[in-house]
């Protein structure tokens, strides 16, 4: 009996052709050239961002929410000008800004993504080209 983990001794020579790894390493996709290149990590990116930030902003509307009820439970309310009342307003400010901020730009890097993504759609890869063979389904069915 044979140990499966000799049979190779782990040398390149048992690959024929250098380029194998690399042609099944890429799925058969063309590849992209240019900003194409970038956009669909930029539509991930950007849909992550701006999916954060939602939940981020929508955590800041509940907690500043139930700050507003505890401080208005002893009568007073929180739009007074008093500085505790101001304090409590402003407790969650700059989060909130910088969540608005960053949901701004992670849609516009998702849109731009996406724009660029739907103007490359029907650009051929730089592996992509006519090699003259004409396949149709009765050839890749076998008859």
């Amino acid at each position: 009996m044979e140990d499966s983990g000799t049979a190779n001794s782990g040398t390149d020579a048992y690959y024929e052709e250098d380029g194998a790894a690399r042609q099944d390493a890429d799925g058969g996709r063309p590849a992209r050239q240019g900003l194409a290149r970038y956009a669909r990590p930029a539509l991930i990116a950007g849909g992550i961002i701006a999916v954060v930030c939602v939940a981020l902003l929508v955590i800041i509307f509940f907690l500043d929410s139930f700050n507003a009820t505890v401080y208005s439970v002893g009568g007073q309310d929180v739009q007074d000008a008093t500085d505790q009342a101001k304090a409590i307003r402003e407790n969650y400010a700059g989060a909130r800004a910088g969540g608005i901020v960053f949901l701004a730009l992670g849609v516009a890097l998702a849109a731009a993504g996406g724009l660029v993504l739907y103007r490359h759609r029907d650009e051929a890869g730089s592996d992509d080209g006519d090699n003259g063979e004409d396949v149709d389904f009765e050839d890749l069915g076998g008859r």
